[in-house]
């Protein structure tokens, strides 16, 4: 059996798990969310892709997220889905610049941050249930990826778009957002309902006390 059938075997019997389109998420501390994925390239037999990225876009909606990376469901390659359209509070989507990001599919990714600005805000993951934290990231990145069609893509990616990419990259080289997060801002998701759902950390900040990067 070749590497490549070897993967599109471990693939196709992952989706074969699903039920009503979604399969179950992995959650830390499992290996594959901490070892790099590989690159894609020609393991997958193109339906076998197709039926892939169905799966992840439909196993990030019903979470919901905004984004979803192979290794959280068990999948060590690099390929993410991202999507933002959710309707927010105008007052919060104006202090994380939180502007809609259609679906899209990102393809062995990498970023670097555009300038020195960067932002703390709280985010979660669909691998870290039940938690929030905040995390400083750039403000802009540039994007450099191939989509699912094999199109090359090098663009510039800003707010809170720049964020979600920069977290779906990082899960792909091994790497969970509690890993750059300020610990003393960890919160249950119910604390922070309560607590600190904000449209910036800055109470929290000085409540827990930790310091705020932004620049």
């Amino acid at each position: 059996m070749t590497a490549a059938a070897s993967m599109e075997d471990v693939v196709r019997e992952i989706l074969s798990s699903a039920r009503g389109g979604v399969v179950p998420i992995v959650v830390v501390g499992e290996p594959v969310l901490r070892a790099p994925a590989a690159p894609l390239v020609d393991q997958l037999e193109v339906r076998t892709l197709e039926r892939l990225v169905e799966v992840m876009r439909a196993t990030m909606h019903d979470a919901p997220g905004v984004g979803l990376a192979a290794p959280q469901i068990g999948i060590p390659l690099r390929i993410a889905v991202i999507e933002d359209m959710y309707e927010v509070d105008p007052e919060m989507a104006e202090a994380r610049d939180r502007t809609p990001l259609p679906f899209r599919v990102v393809v062995n990714p990498t970023y670097t941050a555009i300038g020195d600005a960067r932002r703390s805000f709280f985010e979660g993951c669909l691998s870290v249930p039940g938690y929030q934290a905040v995390v400083s990231r750039p403000a802009a990145v540039r994007l450099e990826c191939v989509d699912s069609n094999g199109n090359e893509i090098d663009e510039i990616v800003r707010g809170w778009p720049a964020r979600i990419v920069a977290h779906e990259t990082d899960h792909l080289d091994g790497m969970v957002y509690i890993d750059k997060a300020v610990t003393r801002s960890l919160a249950s998701n119910e604390v922070y309902g309560e607590l600190w759902r904000d449209p910036s950390p800055e109470r929290a900040a000085a409540s827990l006390g930790f310091e705020l990067s932004q620049e």
